[in-house]
């Protein structure tokens, strides 16, 4: 005869447990001038490079619809999504869509954007070498290349 065991598990610590995943790790942080993105975009600094540690890391929020303009990080950047859909794409290549737990390389000297989809917003932790220099920021993305493929 089959044995069937039962677990209770009290309401209150699955509701906990939830409402412990929709916290965000890290503060909203500031706002971000509309200068060399659309839509809105928050920052917070995680950690400023040093002559120890080199690269500089942040966090990144990002309303549904925000993106950056077109950019190239001279030394490169790393892109951990951490929560929410977005996009990235490089100059010439087909648009990608990232979910939580990717890991974007943005290659040294390549052109590129990112941002969050339509529908839902996108979080990310972003570190570059600040030693090989700031980002150069180019035009915007235009409607057509944020909503096509290429």
């Amino acid at each position: 005869m089959r044995k069937i065991f039962y677990i209770t598990i009290p309401l209150g610590a699955i509701i906990t447990q939830a409402k412990a995943q929709e916290t965000p790790i890290f503060p909203k942080g500031k706002k971000s001038p509309n200068v060399n993105h659309y839509g809105n975009v928050w920052l917070t600094e995680l950690n400023a490079a040093d002559s120890v540690f080199t690269y500089g890391t942040s966090v990144a929020i990002f309303d549904p619809e925000a993106r950056l303009n077109w950019h190239i990080h001279p030394g490169g950047q790393i892109l951990i999504i951490t929560e929410g859909v977005g996009y990235y794409q490089e100059k010439g290549k087909a648009k990608q869509t990232v979910l939580r737990g990717d890991v974007v390389k943005c290659l040294p000297g390549i052109a590129h954007w990112h941002g969050a989809s339509p529908e839902r917003g996108v979080t990310y932790i972003a570190t570059s070498p600040a030693e090989k220099g700031k980002t150069i920021w180019l035009e915007k993305v235009t409607e057509e290349q944020y909503r096509g493929s290429k």
